[in-house]
This record gives C-alpha cells, sequence and structure tokens, in this order.
C-alpha cells in the first residue's frame, strides 16, 4: 500500500468535501473505526474550510488560492498537513482561542481549531503573515472500537 498521498486544489468551498473524502479513502485500506473516519473527516473539513475561508479572504491574486493536503502514515500514525499560500495569521495563539474569528461578517463560529485539537490527537499550527499557513496533525488509527471496549 502507498503511505502517502498529496493533493492540490483551487481554493473554493466545493473542494472541502473532496478533501474530506479523499482523506477518508486514503486510510480505509487500514480499517479505521466508523469514529476515527468521523474524527478525522471533520478535522480535515475544518482545516481546508479555514484554508479558504480566511486564508485567501480578500484575495486580489489573479488565480485562485491553492489548498494543498499531505497524507502520510508512519506505523499506525496517520499524519495530515493541510497548507495554503494565503494571508497567514498574525496572532496563532489568539486564532487557536474557540470563538475567535476573523470572519464574523460570514457568520463563523471559531471553533475550527478547538474541532481539530478535539478530533486530533495532536494539532500544530504554524503560520506568517503574507506567506501562508501550515496546519498538522495526527491521529493515531487503531483504537478500540466499541463492540471491544464492552467486553
Amino acid at each position: 500500500m502507498n503511505n502517502e498521498m498529496k493533493l492540490e486544489f483551487d481554493a473554493v468551498s466545493e473542494n472541502e468535501g473532496f478533501a474530506r473524502v479523499a482523506v477518508a479513502a486514503f486510510i480505509t485500506p487500514l480499517d479505521p473505526t466508523l469514529e476515527e473516519v468521523a474524527d478525522i473527516k471533520t478535522a480535515v473539513s475544518e482545516a481546508v474550510t479555514n484554508a479558504i475561508i480566511h486564508g485567501y479572504a480578500g484575495w486580489s491574486g489573479d488565480e485562485l488560492g491553492k489548498v494543498e493536503v499531505r497524507c502520510f502514515l508512519r506505523g499506525d500514525v496517520l499524519h495530515i498537513e493541510i497548507e495554503d499560500k494565503g494571508r497567514g495569521i498574525a496572532d496563532v495563539e489568539q486564532a487557536m482561542e474557540p470563538l475567535f474569528t476573523t470572519r464574523p461578517d460570514m457568520d463563523r463560529s471559531g471553533m475550527g481549531f478547538a474541532f481539530m485539537e478535539a478530533f486530533m490527537d495532536d494539532l500544530d499550527v504554524t503560520s506568517e503573515p503574507g506567506k501562508g499557513t501550515l496546519v498538522k496533525m495526527e491521529k493515531k488509527l487503531g483504537t478500540l472500537s466499541w463492540s471491544e471496549d464492552e467486553e
């Protein structure tokens, strides 16, 4: 099985679902639990949506911005990297606070990073204004399923 995947797509909201399903398909051969798949899909959805909505807000380039998703496996740990080359984040610590949003005009809840943190085992965000943002997430696969947990 190939242990790496790389996708690059236009930063448009229609591609969020594509990224979510592609990452879920990538891990399917590992026989993840439904809970693991749901957690991963939610985290990917939040990260990609952040890149599109916040990373490229007010983007005035001639071309659409791009979002890159990279996944790889090291043993039973899934590593996901989601990167944009957009506006970047001036204060990552503030951006990661629950309910903080730079887009209140779009009724954004400000819970994206909080959800990523809750659903993944590790989250690291690096960003530089004017250069973009890199979100790195990890999830250990192979947790007990609910039926095994009941025994």
